[in-house]
């Protein structure tokens, strides 16, 4: 399945960009939509429809500030570790990577305009990479 990713005021062309998704995903994706329609509903024509998945409750664009103090909100009522809401991305890049996700891949899904920043960013993560290259290239020869 795949999704539009819409980061408005992102950096680049790129911040706009359709990324593939799994169905457990899709399915808490079409929850929250429930909820937002929930919301509509209560509001009437006061809720302004943008198609967002992170915004106010009026449906408009959430500021950067307003999403921060609802993530450390939630952060707080959770025994989850606090980090910040853009840490969620490094840490998708950095799983991806881990599990060997080719660095295109990674590059395409973050949004990045070359690979070369994916990799200086993220070729931390995978410290066997020299090691496991000899290996397979080694059985692949015997």
């Amino acid at each position: 399945m795949m999704v539009r990713l819409l980061n408005p005021g992102g950096k680049s062309k790129n911040s706009i960009r359709s990324i593939a998704i799994d169905y457990a995903t899709l399915n808490e994706l079409k929850k929250h939509q429930r909820l937002i329609n929930q919301e509509k509903m209560h509001l009437g024509e006061q809720y302004e429809d943008n198609g967002l998945v992170v915004c106010t409750s009026k449906g408009t664009l959430m500021s950067p500030r307003n999403l921060n103090r609802t993530w450390y909100r939630l952060l707080g009522k959770s025994e989850l570790p606090k980090i910040r809401f853009h840490d969620l991305r490094h840490s998708h890049a950095s799983l991806l990577m881990k599990l060997d996700q080719h660095p295109k891949i990674v590059q395409e899904r973050l949004g990045h305009s070359s690979i070369r920043i994916t990799l200086d960013t993220y070729s931390h993560v995978m410290p066997n990479m020299q090691q496991d290259a000899a290996q397979k290239i080694g059985s692949m020869l015997l």
